[in-house]
């Protein structure tokens, strides 16, 4: 969601719009260039409170719009760090609220269990049973979940990233509209330029849900057939250690190797020589933002069926998909693509890229948006003029 604000902030400016942004301290303040910063925190016992009413949030917002009196603003990722409360410090400037996961429908935003399965019933009660919160933190939810509400009721319009995601949200009770999340334009300097070896590519945070330690038991299988075949490891987070704890007991040090968290044109530097990117999530993945940048630079994608990613890759066409979390499978995908018995010019189709990078092209999602705007202030207008004939 970083990725998609800041391409989005590009978007607009490119349309010839004024844009500011403002984020939580907690992040990467879109690479130490966001306008304006209110304090957030990574924090558990900060969070207690941040989470629920963040007092900093809402006055930074207020001390924004007394110089900066936008038009629109698109909020998101508000559950994490601003608060909900974030929404009502906009008083009333026309508000579009972006959900990028299932944060409004789980506390711990990724309706995946502590077993490893995907959750398949209404928060509640359930989320202490099933160990996914504490009993604090899940009192705690209580009014939080409520404001949430609250705060859903006072947006103006509410986008999911994904069909997929729009139908969960929509399970629970809340209307969205679904709107793809764009992705940065492909650079110039890109060259697709597959090497001699199978190489695959993971992106993505080194979380438990992200599936990376599945992929590497799952490219163990694979040394028998593919003994030259590398796999390079982009990202950070709490599972780097374990990872490489895994990849050290099953000998396959000098095949993985963990670059760490890198730039986009960096990114893309890997991309051009991979055969394929691998997103193998046990989550059911809201949409991934990596398998779209993958595909629009005609990089084939293995990734799990259940989720946004299968809105994002064709089998057969964009790359293959597997059932979440079946290692065996995913194994079996490694290969295909490894022997070259699916997509052995390691390039895909021109019409397919095209297709994706239109679906997600920046300018049609700053379209969309500008369309939004035009039609909240002109109900906006009409509310007004029945209030003042007195037929509201």
């Amino acid at each position: 969601m970083e990725r998609y604000f800041e391409t989005l902030r590009s978007g607009f400016r490119d349309a010839g719009h004024d844009v500011r942004l403002l984020t939580s301290t907690a992040g990467t303040a879109a690479g130490d260039t966001a306008d304006y910063r209110a304090l957030g925190s990574n924090s558990t016992a900060a969070q207690v409170a941040l989470q629920l009413v963040n007092p900093f949030a809402y006055a930074r917002i207020k001390s924004v719009l007394r110089e900066f009196r936008p038009e629109l603003a698109v909020v998101g990722m508000i559950e994490q760090h601003l608060s909900p409360i974030a929404l009502f410090a906009l008083e009333d400037v026309p508000t579009i609220l972006s959900i990028g996961d299932y944060k409004p429908i789980c506390p711990i935003h990724s309706k995946f269990l502590p077993t490893e399965e995907i959750c398949e019933v209404p928060a509640g009660l359930v989320c202490w049973k099933n160990g996914c919160t504490g009993l604090a933190e899940w009192l705690r939810d209580r009014p939080r979940y409520s404001l949430l509400r609250a705060a859903f009721a006072r947006a103006d319009h509410v986008l999911a990233c994904s069909s997929w995601l729009q139908r969960a949200l929509r399970e629970e009770g809340l209307e969205t509209e679904a709107l793809l999340l764009p992705a940065a334009h492909v650079s110039p300097s890109y060259v697709r330029t597959p090497g001699a070896q199978p190489v695959f590519v993971f992106v993505g945070r080194l979380s438990r849900e992200k599936g990376a330690h599945t992929l590497i038991r799952a490219f163990a299988r694979t040394r028998g057939t593919m003994p030259d075949a590398q796999l390079r490891i982009v990202g950070d987070g709490e599972q780097r250690p374990p990872l490489e704890q895994l990849v050290a007991s099953l000998g396959l040090d000098r095949a993985v190797v963990f670059l760490g968290a890198l730039s986009l044109p960096e990114v893309e530097r890997e991309l051009g020589s991979a055969w394929a990117s691998v997103a193998p999530s046990l989550w059911a993945e809201p949409l991934g933002l990596v398998a779209v940048e993958a595909v629009i630079r005609g990089v084939p994608v293995i990734a799990s069926a259940r989720g946004g990613l299968a809105e994002v890759v064709e089998h057969g066409r964009s790359g293959l998909l597997f059932p979440n979390g079946d290692e065996l499978a995913l194994a079996g995908c490694l290969e295909q693509i490894g022997s070259g018995r699916a997509f052995g010019d390691r390039v895909l189709a021109a019409g397919v890229v095209e297709s994706a990078r239109r679906r997600h092209d920046i300018e049609r999602h700053v379209a969309r948006l500008e369309q939004l705007h035009r039609e909240i202030r002109s109900r906006r207008t009409r509310d007004e003029r029945r209030m003042s004939s007195g037929t509201l």
